[in-house]
């Protein structure tokens, strides 16, 4: 498909139309077909504005849902099956190394997006340049920033055990790739390291603790305690028509249903949106209409609330929404839109069925208390975010494709920078403010807990969901040399931080954070370069 930039712009659209490799497997638009049918030529440099705007909404999209809708769940389930946030299987470290479900909700759209990236062999490799770096760009520039903003002394065992199980994770991608494909051993491999990786976690935390002789008492002074949010909160983002504790009425009143649906769905607190600078309202408007959206179709379950967030007109109508938005974003729509025997289509059956049993749980309880089964609508909420996620993953795998194609640039430096850089964002900005909120200590452990989940899940689970009973084996032939320049940079970075840190007592000051930063940009101006053959590896 990248020969289409080689003819003549009169026949960009059916070069495209007919050539088989340019079709996009799954997602809900073709952007291939729109930049080069719909577009005339000469309006092509628009098309790649519009497309390159998407894309920044498209991360705005999966920031949000991970950060206020798939974690909150994730949180719920957790605290209803009574398992400790330190065991909960998707846990990275225990909080006293600074790794909860803060590395887990920023993870959650690498993995997607990786499980996405892998369905298709031609896109393997904006998955495994994601991967790769976003690990480069968390190992140096995050981890750089934080020792630039608030130098501090690392925490000895916690970071040795997680460089070292980071680079045997490195290293097992790195044969992976060399050999060119990954066999069903080798993916439940992947995931038993992680496996292996949370035990010896959870191990360390219980032998540090017994050795202390407190197991359950508070953090001392060189263990600061997890911040409970890296911002100010936000009760608007699921549950705005709460009062502030100066704004509680002394008597309780009854609220019709009415009033408390139009409460629940509005994204904003006008009390914090006055006393809020230009530049958070402007940011705040970008994210409504996706928070909108969310809000009328993922349930949140906060068990911190005393009503658990139950609002019974929208959780009543989450079960018709969330119902409808997984059965037509699972195979983009293609089994929602399913007739039953050419006549009834699946969507209107699942409206039927999810309305009937919206009414029975609409009728059978009041709007003050909660049900006891409304730990249901986390797991409900958890399924919803989920395929919002995957289905914004879909959508950026393919338009990234799509800018290669037309850019000329293979998926590789794709995935290590656009795709790397914009799934890091998360990271960047909660690491770097937990920093200056002083847990520098806490920062710097999630900078590598998180991308060992992202490395560990996301190549093993991305490759194993795409195996199948007749081929039990995933391609993995690296498109560009630049994978190698990859794979070499991360592993010196971690053989860096590896030989430095305990040289320096791991008193990680300016001069590190330094070091760490040149080397990012250093490696960037070397991938760059490789990319545009200038620098050729035989």
């Amino acid at each position: 498909c990248w020969e289409v930039r080689k003819h003549n712009s009169s026949e960009w659209c059916h070069f495209i139309r007919s050539n088989p490799d340019c079709r996009l497997d799954g997602g809900f638009l073709d952007y291939l077909d729109g930049v080069f049918c719909v577009f005339p030529p000469r309006l092509l440099p628009l098309a790649v504005t519009l497309y390159a705007l998407w894309l920044l909404y498209l991360f705005i999209i999966l920031g949000v849902t991970a950060e206020k809708f798939f974690c909150p769940n994730l949180s719920a389930i957790s605290t209803n099956l009574k398992l400790s946030h330190n065991v909960a299987v998707f846990s990275l470290t225990s909080p006293l190394h600074g790794v909860t479900f803060l590395a887990f909700g920023n993870g959650a759209p690498d993995v997607f997006s990786a499980v996405v990236a892998f369905s298709d062999p031609r896109t393997a490799g904006l998955a495994i340049g994601a991967i790769f770096g976003a690990g480069v760009f968390v190992t140096t520039v995050v981890a750089g920033g934080i020792a630039l903003v608030k130098p501090f002394t690392a925490a000895s065992r916690p970071f040795l055990r997680d460089v070292i199980f980071y680079m045997v994770a490195v290293f097992l991608t790195f044969v992976v790739l060399y050999l060119g494909r990954i066999r069903l051993g080798e993916a439940l491999g992947y995931l038993g390291l992680y496996v292996f990786y949370v035990l010896t976690v959870v191990l360390c935390t219980w032998i540090h603790r017994r050795q202390r002789g407190d197991g359950l008492a508070p953090p001392g002074a060189w263990e600061p305690e997890m911040p409970t949010d890296v911002e100010e909160p936000e009760p608007s983002s699921t549950n705005s028509g709460d009062y502030g504790e100066e704004y509680r009425p002394l008597l309780p009143s009854r609220e019709s249903s009415l009033r408390i649906l139009t409460a629940a769905l509005s994204p904003l607190d006008y009390r914090k949106w006055r006393r809020k600078p230009w530049y958070w309202r402007l940011f705040k408007a970008f994210r409504v209409p996706v928070e909108l959206v969310l809000l009328l179709t993922v349930p949140v379950v906060d068990p911190d609330k005393d009503d658990l967030n139950w609002k019974r007109p929208l959780n009543c109508l989450h079960i018709v929404t969330s119902s409808l938005l997984c059965v037509l974003t699972l195979k983009s729509g293609a089994y929602g839109l399913y007739q039953i025997q050419g006549i009834f289509p699946v969507w209107a059956l699942v409206t039927l069925v999810a309305s009937a049993l919206a009414l029975i749980i609409f009728i059978t309880t009041s709007n003050e208390e909660p049900p006891k089964y409304h730990c249901v609508f986390a797991f409900l909420g958890f399924l919803a975010s989920a395929m919002w996620i995957n289905a914004a993953a879909m959508e950026l795998v393919n338009i990234l494709r799509t800018l290669g194609i037309i850019f000329q640039l293979s998926n590789t430096v794709l995935g290590l920078t656009l795709l790397a850089w914009g799934n890091s964002i998360g990271d960047t900005f909660s690491d770097l403010t937990m920093a200056r909120q002083g847990y520098p200590r806490m920062a710097f452990s999630a900078c590598f807990g998180g991308i060992i989940f992202n490395i560990l899940v996301g190549v093993g689970l991305g490759c194993l969901l795409q195996m199948t009973s007749s081929q039990p084996l995933v391609k993995l032939e690296p498109d560009s040399p630049l994978v190698w320049v990859l794979a070499g940079a991360l592993g010196l970075s971690l053989v860096f931080s590896l030989v430095t840190v305990p040289a320096q007592c791991f008193q990680l000051g300016q001069p590190y954070g330094v070091c760490l930063i040149a080397s990012y940009l250093l490696f960037l101006c070397v991938a760059l370069l490789t990319e545009f053959r200038v620098i050729h590896f035989s």
